[in-house]
């Protein structure tokens, strides 16, 4: 069964969201996260690659030395995948499996490590490499009597005295 038979067998038979990608042999999976909203994957494959690739966070604001020490700290320990940098220095997780070993098991276990690589740090990048932002944007909020809801996860950093309380 050739690759991309065996993704679309995959995706039938999953729940996920899916769409064509704009080159040929790409196709767009999307995935549900619980830190970031969703992690959109790029499938791309080849005669003799399956190349999966995520976007994770824009270039840092700041901090970038503890960002991409962090990250590559982490690349230490995940399973067939890796953290890289484009050129813009935004972030990504990549992986590749050769054509011969892609099985719906292994496109599951790939597309699961993508997601944990993606999701499981991304509060503690945002708060590495855009703390002062969020700092400004928590203020702002604060001072116009606007929504926290979205910044919560960061309350114990961003918080100043007199803040209101957690909104409900």
């Amino acid at each position: 069964m050739s690759v991309d038979a065996v993704i679309a067998e995959f995706l039938a038979d999953s729940d996920l969201e899916w769409e064509a990608g704009a080159s040929e042999g790409e196709v767009v999976v999307t995935l549900p996260g619980e830190k970031k909203l969703r992690t959109v994957v790029s499938l791309v494959t080849s005669p003799t690659w399956l190349i999966a690739r995520a976007f994770v966070v824009r270039n840092p604001d700041e901090n970038h030395d503890r960002v991409h020490r962090f990250l590559l700290a982490k690349n230490l320990r995940l399973p067939g995948i890796a953290y890289a940098v484009d050129a813009s220095g935004d972030v990504y997780v990549t992986g590749r499996l050769p054509a011969a070993a892609v099985t719906p098991e292994a496109l599951d276990h790939l597309l699961g490590a993508i997601l944990d690589a993606s999701d499981s740090p991304f509060n503690e990048l945002l708060a590495l490499g855009f703390r002062t932002s969020m700092e400004k944007e928590w203020a702002w909020r604060v001072d116009r009597g606007e929504s926290l809801r979205n910044l919560e996860a960061f309350r114990g950093l961003l918080e100043r005295p007199g803040d209101p309380p957690r909104e409900a």
